[in-house]
């Protein structure tokens, strides 16, 4: 099967997108609007760029009306918002905060997430998660305008937070983190079925 993008309807190439990167970390991104109303929700296109600087990335894609997610709106006028990782024991809050509330409803109220002041960034980071990342706003590269435009959000990690309970002699292992991945579809993966493969030295 060969197939040239440009000839698929946006929905199928997006479809295409979810269905083959696979698993994809969740971003369970913390905002707040100019009148300090937080807002939360997860984004899966996401990934760690750079140790130097320390900096993540995501990707809010616009909805199907060609409206900017309340994430983005947040972020653009703020320049500033905290990454927490998604697992195991938080993913059904998680889900709970990816429903469309209209903008300006808090999603830490509505799902019964709890709030934890952050140190650098004003909005708050997850009490549920075991990472969390607050971020300043390094740039947002707009790829395209309308349904499904892709816009992402490169940030500096000026903070890191980490539970106690999976900080071990100063490394962090997935097996206590329990981090989830997302596939297609409803469906999420677990990161208990790993194998490990040295790289080779030459």
């Amino acid at each position: 099967m060969n197939l040239d993008p440009l000839s698929l309807p946006v929905r199928e190439r997006y479809l295409l997108l979810i269905s083959t990167i696979l698993p994809r970390p969740i971003a369970w991104v913390s905002t707040v609007s100019p009148d300090g109303v937080p807002n939360l929700a997860p984004f899966s296109f996401f990934t760690g760029i750079a140790a130097n600087p320390m900096s993540v990335c995501f990707a809010p894609v616009n909805d199907r009306t060609g409206k900017k997610k309340d994430t983005l709106v947040n972020v653009e006028k703020t320049r500033q918002f905290v990454v927490n990782l998604a697992n195991e024991d938080n993913a059904a809050l998680m889900n709970q905060t990816s429903a469309a509330y209209p903008y300006g409803v808090s999603e830490f109220e509505t799902a019964g997430v709890t709030p934890l002041p952050s140190l650098k960034v004003k909005p708050p980071r997850v009490k549920e998660t075991l990472v969390s990342l607050e971020c300043e706003l390094i740039q947002v590269v707009t790829l395209a305008e309308g349904a499904l435009g892709g816009n992402l959000v490169i940030g500096k990690v000026v903070h890191f937070h980490c539970d106690d309970s999976v900080w071990k002699d100063g490394k962090i292992r997935h097996q206590d983190l329990k981090n989830i991945g997302r596939m297609e579809g409803a469906w999420y993966a677990r990161t208990t079925d790993a194998f490990e493969l040295p790289r080779p030295e030459l």
